[in-house]
C-alpha cells in the first residue's frame, strides 16, 4: 500500500502549508534549526505537514494542544529523520502532551524474585508499538535537554526490536564499529558518572545505553561542534545513521 501513502502526502503537500508566521512562532528559541540552510529548512516543513497529517495530538489534564505546540514538537521530531524520511516513524500515531512532568508506576521483579514498585516522574517516554508522550513545560522551558529529539530517538532505536542504543543500521554501516565506538564511550561516561565528575552530557544518559543513544542524539543535533569534539567516533557514526552532519 506504498503507492496509497505516497499519493495521500503528494495531496497534502499541494492542498497545504503552515503559514510562515507559525512557523516563526514554533522554532523561536530553536537554534538548531535557524542553522540548518534554507533548502533544509525548507524540507523540514514539508515533512512537518506529513507528520501533522499523519500524527495525532492530545493534550492531558485540561492542556489544549495549540497549532504552535503541534508545529513546535513537530519540528524537532522530524530534525532526525529528514534525510531518512517519515516511514522510519510508522508504527505509531499517538502524540501525547502533559502540562508538566507526569507519574508513571514502575513494577519490576529483581533476580530473587522480589517484587519492586516505585513512581518514576518523567519528563518523556517513548512507548513500544504506542504513543510518544511528552512534558510541553519540558518541552518549551528546559533549555539543558529536548525531551522531543530524546523520545523520538528512542522509537528509532525500538525499530531493531527493544531500545538497546542499537537502532536499525543502513546498508554499507558497520554493526562492529557502531558497538564498539558506542562501547567506549557508554562505559567511559558511567565511569565519569560513578566517580562524581562533572559530565558535559546529561548523567542520564549512563541509566542505560539506550538512554545514552537518546541523550547524545539531542546533543548531535544541539551541538554538533562540541559532540564531534568529545565523541568523535560516536559522532562519526550517528552522521551516518541520521545522514546528516550539524556541524
Amino acid at each position: 500500500m506504498g503507492w496509497l501513502t505516497e499519493w495521500r502526502r503528494k495531496r497534502v503537500l499541494r492542498r497545504h502549508q503552515i503559514d510562515d508566521a507559525l512557523w516563526r512562532g514554533a522554532v523561536d528559541g530553536l537554534a538548531f534549526i535557524h542553522r540548518l540552510p534554507p533548502a533544509k529548512v525548507d524540507s523540514l516543513r514539508r515533512l512537518c505537514l506529513l507528520f501533522l497529517a499523519e500524527k495525532q495530538f492530545a493534550g492531558t489534564h485540561g492542556l489544549e494542544v495549540s497549532d504552535v505546540m503541534r508545529v513546535s514538537i513537530a519540528a524537532q521530531a522530524c530534525l532526525p529523520v529528514l534525510e531518512l524520511g517519515l516511514d522510519w516513524y510508522a508504527g505509531f500515531t499517538g502524540v501525547v502532551v502533559y502540562p508538566g512532568d507526569f507519574r508513571v508506576r514502575r513494577i519490576e521483579t529483581d533476580e530473587h524474585g522480589v517484587v519492586h514498585e516505585w513512581d518514576d516522574e518523567l519528563a518523556g517516554e517513548a512507548m513500544p508499538g504506542g504513543p510518544v508522550v511528552l512534558s510541553w513545560d519540558a518541552t518549551a522551558n528546559d533549555p539543558q535537554i529536548n525531551v522531543v529529539i530524546h523520545e523520538f530517538a528512542h522509537k528509532l532505536d525500538m525499530l531493531s526490536g527493544g531500545a538497546d542504543g542499537l537502532p536499525p543500521l543502513h546498508v554499507g554501516m558497520s554493526r562492529e564499529a557502531w558497538i564498539a565506538a558506542f562501547k567506549e564511550a557508554y562505559e567511559g561516561f558511567c565511569d565519569a558518572v560513578e566517580r562524581g565528575k562533572e559530565t558535559w552530557l546529561d548523567p542520564y544518559a549512563a541509566e542505560h545505553p539506550s538512554e545514552f543513544f537518546a541523550v547524545i542524539s539531542e546533543a548531535f543535533f544541539k551541538d554538533a561542534a562540541e559532540t564531534r569534539r568529545r565523541y568523535p567516533e560516536v559522532f562519526a557514526q550517528l552522521r551516518l545513521f541520521y545522514k546528516q552532519d550539524p556541524s
